[in-house]
């Protein structure tokens, strides 16, 4: 499955300088939807973990999807407000800003195994204040997922030793 084929790039988004991979263009494909659930779930199948952890918004578009096929429990991370019930917080940077991020207290069992499940690895900012998270409520991240990489950006790096499995990588532009 050519899945770079099928990830528009858009150039300077969300500011100047930024070359954005767009992975809406791959949703309009159901065969490289399906290619990508089906391959993270292939991969987890004898190494299941015990929760999935979906980055907002679009780590919500593969984590959901592979954990309903999985018959796990997702966990969506949230921007903060987004959540309802209690919630823990962590901030981050990102490429082109700060942010945080926050997960309900009581959405992930003391000594669960955690697959963090995201579009996109670029600095890794984001992947990294999720896995403190998991951290803090006494949780293990096992391994972070993505759809695509961008290497040059050094997530990869920042995230050691943390595994990381991504489907493609694009060289920054």
């Amino acid at each position: 499955m050519d899945l770079a084929g099928v990830i528009r790039n858009i150039p300077d988004f969300p500011k100047p300088g930024i070359q954005f991979k767009d992975i809406t263009t791959l949703l309009l494909h159901p065969e490289a939807f399906r290619y990508v659930v089906d391959t993270f779930a292939e991969r987890y199948e004898n190494n299941k973990p015990d929760v999935i952890v979906g980055v907002e918004s679009r780590g919500f578009i593969f984590g959901a999807p592979l954990a309903y096929k999985m018959a796990i429990p997702f966990v969506p991370a949230r921007k903060p407000g987004k959540l309802p019930g209690k919630t823990i917080q962590e901030s981050f940077n990102l490429e082109y800003g700060t942010d945080s991020v926050e997960i309900h207290v009581d959405a992930i069992p003391p000594g669960a195994r955690v697959l963090i499940v995201d579009d996109l690895l670029a600095t890794g900012g984001t992947v990294a204040a999720v896995k403190r998270l998991v951290e803090r409520m006494d949780a293990a991240v096992m391994e972070a997922a993505f759809v695509v990489e961008l290497p040059p950006l050094k997530g990869r790096e920042k995230l050691a030793p943390l595994p990381i499995f991504a489907l493609v990588g694009f060289m920054v532009e």
